[in-house]
């Protein structure tokens, strides 16, 4: 698995990026076809976002979060990446049957 995290008007330091890998590594338990993963971290104003695009085998994914707190942003980016994850790998193997 790749991860590239990049920060648009914003620093990653160690400790932003070691949570998002911590959240991430979640989805790898899930699904172990994880090819590439982009995330991207943004500051707006008041506003912290958190996006990321998982290229997985069969399909891209993609979940946006905001809120007023960058690692709020990012647990529930994952939690709805997750959820896509979890979505793709049944429709796998269902169809597989």
């Amino acid at each position: 698995m790749q991860l590239s995290i990049s920060g648009h008007h914003l620093d990653i330091t160690d400790a932003i990026k070691q949570h998002a890998e911590e959240k991430l590594s979640k989805i790898k338990h899930h699904f172990d076809h994880l090819i590439n993963i982009d995330m991207i971290l943004e500051v707006e104003k008041d506003v912290q976002k958190a996006e990321a695009s998982i290229h997985v085998s069969g399909a891209d994914l993609f979940a946006k979060a905001e809120s007023d707190d960058m690692y709020v942003s990012i647990d529930r980016m994952v939690n709805k990446l997750d959820a896509q994850v979890r979505k793709h790998k049944e429709k796998i193997n269902n169809h597989r049957k």
